[in-house]
């Protein structure tokens, strides 16, 4: 299953990197606030993982893993601001799941493929502790987000809308 191999990856990566990090087991579950109270930590520590189409113009299109707190959202108004373009939106679930390479809620902040360009909200960052699901839906990790922006090498930029209604 390739959730498992991207696990992998993120692991060797993060043990390469000398990251300090802490696995947390928990009942399969892949929604934000859910499986934050699995966790035990508040969803603005969760880093909520979409994969974003941007279409510059006509002929170009770039794929976006856009990285928010768990608490708010996506301000897709901001991403196309960013990137210049003339849309953007949400991808769909099949091209998020090969350029992710996790199923739906288990997203890593982390992108293995050239073709997913990462950009995080400055809150990520930021925090002192970030929790998110490992590539899996039963397991999750926790570490800071200094050393996520160490390791991970996001574009950071505000993305952020305030928290879904």
């Amino acid at each position: 299953m390739p959730d498992h191999d991207t696990y992998q990856r993120l692991i060797s990566l993060l043990d390469d990197s000398r990251v300090d990090y802490k696995l947390i087991d928990h009942e399969p579950e892949g929604a934000t606030d859910t499986v934050s109270a699995l966790r035990g930590h508040p969803a603005s520590e969760a880093a909520k993982c979409i994969v974003l189409r941007v279409k510059v113009d006509r002929r170009t299109t770039r794929h976006v893993l856009a990285v928010v707190p768990g608490d708010r959202r996506v301000d897709l108004d901001a991403v196309r601001t960013l990137f210049a373009a003339r849309y953007a939106g949400f991808s769909d679930a099949e091209t998020a799941e090969r350029l992710a390479r996790a199923v739906p809620g288990s997203v890593l902040p982390f992108s293995f493929d050239p073709d997913l360009e990462l950009v995080a909200d400055p809150e990520v960052v930021a925090r002192a502790h970030l929790y998110f699901n490992a590539a899996r839906l039963d397991r999750s990790l926790r570490m800071s987000g200094a050393d996520y922006a160490r390791v991970a090498l996001p574009r950071v930029a505000p993305i952020a809308g305030p928290a879904p209604a």
